[in-house]
């Protein structure tokens, strides 16, 4: 381990339209290929869509929808004694925000083709902030897990 000080976390920067942070690290989660424009295109197409089909903030859904993927514990595989065990961690609220927006990312790809991305987005965004949804489950699944394996927590 290092002897030096701790490396300064950097904080995202705000996105242009709505001036807030979460939508840039959405919009950096969706960016391929280093097309941000088209990524920006995206996520605002969904907000826009959110709009109309809730009536309410599209902000304040991502925000809902965000905070109800968001996982507290984790299992990581742990090697002990030639056997591996699923050891549930605590996790960070930034590691937490992270992966619910990798896994409501990964879902809204996984939706059925035939519409385009900022449709699936926006409709996996106001299905998790109703508490339903393939990332909602990926959450609950995960939280299971956690609490089968909770008996390895001191593996920690």
């Amino acid at each position: 381990m290092s002897r030096r000080s701790t490396a300064e976390k950097e904080t995202a920067k705000s996105d242009p339209i709505y001036r807030n942070r979460l939508v840039n690290m959405l919009v950096n989660r969706i960016l391929r290929h280093g097309k941000k424009s088209l990524a920006y295109r995206i996520l605002y197409r969904a907000m826009k869509n959110i709009q109309q089909k809730t009536e309410k903030n599209p902000l304040s859904v991502l925000r809902q929808a965000i905070r109800g993927v968001t996982p507290n514990v984790t299992v990581k595989a742990r090697r002990v004694g030639g056997s591996t065990y699923q050891v549930p961690v605590e996790i960070r609220s930034t590691q937490g925000k992270a992966l619910a927006i990798r896994w409501l990312l990964g879902a809204s790809r996984k939706r059925p083709p035939g519409r385009n991305m900022a449709f699936k987005l926006s409709y996996e965004l106001m299905d998790a902030a109703r508490g339903n949804g393939n990332a909602i489950r990926k959450k609950e699944e995960t939280h299971r897990m956690a609490e089968a394996n909770r008996a390895f927590a001191h593996f920690r």
